[in-house]
């Protein structure tokens, strides 16, 4: 107890800023037997997604703010310009202190280390708690190796005040995939035959979420570090494991109401009383909105929203999304100042101000006023069909298949005369490629996708990024990190 209340002492002031691991020591419970009961290692796992959910927001700008997407009209000023624009250097850092990642990793790594030794009625159900942590943790250093490339593995908690032992030097990404690759390994053990959604709820990490992770694993390691065909096997067979799950009705995909449906592998889960998703800024101010108009020529008086408009998607984006056949057209209602129609769409039509993405536009409570409570998804069904798609391209196989499946959902009816035909294998990149743009708008899936296509693709496509400036992909660190921790090098072309 004494050691605890030390640890706290030294934590409430401040003795932590010198280390660039924002780790923090091990709670009060730690140290007073609280790994001694099932009851305290599901009440661990329940807090465990309580700060997994707070990092939802980080995990959306690094996978698609720096893509094609935003950057087009807003009614507001607009947010995350420098990630837009791709301004990133020694001084213009973002997500400093690995954007406190190793905060939610050492409660991850505690979860890890000690509940092994607990004793559970049911010993299935702790291996399938295990399951999920160690998934966790993977996706957790997945999202870090491909923000930072090299960054410091810590794979046990904290147990004591040494500012030196907080230090560590940056791991290549060969053992960061490494690292990855072996929890992955470890969750789908812990699972073992067991598909089931804890608690019947797919906010929870399954067996499922972590195959669809191995595959998104195995197709970057493939491409972006080199391991080819053999990583893209692993991820093909992974892939094809995932049962359960299927795509549901385009009307019964977004909204409140449907987020239990069968196509969301894992969400993020938000409650009223509890947190709110971070998409009111795609929507707008009822104020700025009553004097305008939908595509339609429709006004917009008495459309309820009460967020911001920040983030506007790019020409590129409102054109790629321009076909009255596809129902994802509706992603967005566009905006206009004359009450005029205007469909098709016209880039940089002087009448256009902004759009409202729709996609998690959330319920109108009792109150009057726009709910954002709805889940959000980090893995659906869509994406692990257009991931296999890929995988099987990047094996030279047909993946009209996986891609015509996504297709047909989102034309319904008018699927007819759009199928896709399987072409060569540039040509079938970029089909999967303009699909998945077109489908995860909003999900923090883009910029990904774009890297791990591999060639030119992220520098063709995205117009704030040049080739010469291949180094960008990865993020800078600050240089207090550096000077607080004499083991970092910051990242490779930004000296």
């Amino acid at each position: 107890m004494k050691n605890a209340i030390l640890l706290i002492l030294f934590v409430s002031m401040g003795f932590f800023t010198a280390c660039d691991l924002d780790m923090q020591p091990e709670s009060e419970l730690t140290y007073n037997g609280y790994w001694e009961s099932e009851e305290a290692v599901k009440a661990a796992h329940v807090g465990i997604y309580a700060s997994y959910r707070n990092y939802a927001s980080t995990l959306w700008q690094m996978g698609e703010l720096r893509s094609d997407i935003w950057g087009g009209n807003t009614i507001e000023s607009p947010s995350g310009q420098d990630l837009i624009d791709n301004n990133i250097s020694t001084t213009v850092v973002h997500f400093s202190s690995w954007a406190n990642f190793y905060g939610l990793l050492h409660y991850v790594n505690d979860f890890i280390k000690n509940v092994p030794n607990v004793t559970f009625a049911d010993e299935d159900e702790k291996n399938h708690l295990l399951g999920q942590v160690y998934g966790i943790r993977a996706q957790i250093y997945y999202t870090m190796v491909k923000a930072w490339g090299d960054v410091p593995i810590s794979t046990e908690p904290l147990l004591e005040v040494n500012l030196e032992a907080l230090k560590k030097p940056r791991s290549p990404k060969a053992e960061v995939m490494t690292q990855i690759k072996s929890d992955i390994a470890q969750s789908l053990q812990y699972f073992g035959s067991d598909n089931s959604l804890w608690l019947n709820k797919n906010v929870y990490w399954s067996k499922a979420a972590t195959l669809a992770l191995k595959g998104d694993v195995y197709l970057w390691s493939g491409k972006v570090l080199g391991g080819g065909n053999a990583d893209y096997t692993e991820a093909k067979s992974a892939l094809s494991q995932i049962a359960g799950f299927d795509l549901v009705d385009f009307g019964s995909l977004w909204g409140q109401d449907n987020e239990n449906n069968d196509e969301f592998i894992f969400a993020f889960d938000y409650q009223e009383d509890q947190a709110s998703n971070f998409y009111a800024s795609f929507t707008g101010r009822a104020v700025d909105l009553a004097s305008l108009f939908d595509e339609e020529g429709t006004t917009m008086a008495g459309f309820v929203v009460n967020g911001a408009s920040r983030y506007g998607p790019t020409d590129k984006t409102l054109l790629l999304l321009d076909d009255e056949d596809d129902q994802r057209q509706s992603t967005f209602i566009r905006l206009y100042d004359d009450g005029a129609v205007h469909v098709p769409y016209v880039a940089s039509e002087g009448a256009y101000k902004g759009a409202v993405l729709t996609k998690f536009l959330g319920i109108v409570g009792d109150d009057g006023a726009r709910k954002n409570y709805n889940n959000v998804p980090l893995y659906r069904y869509a994406d692990v069909l257009l991931l296999l798609a890929e995988a099987k391209n990047n094996l030279s196989e047909d993946p009209s298949a996986e891609i015509n499946a996504v297709r047909e959902r989102a034309y319904g009816e008018n699927y007819a005369g759009h199928e896709y035909t399987n072409g060569s294998v540039e040509e079938n990149t970029q089909a999967i490629l303009d699909e998945r743009y077109k489908e995860f708008i909003g999900e923090g899936k883009r910029w990904w996708d774009l890297v791990r296509a591999g060639g030119s693709y992220v520098f063709d496509e995205v117009a704030s990024l040049d080739a010469s400036e291949a180094y960008k992909i990865y993020y800078s660190i600050s240089e207090s990190m550096i000077a607080n921790d004499d083991q970092l090098e910051q990242t490779d072309g930004y000296e």
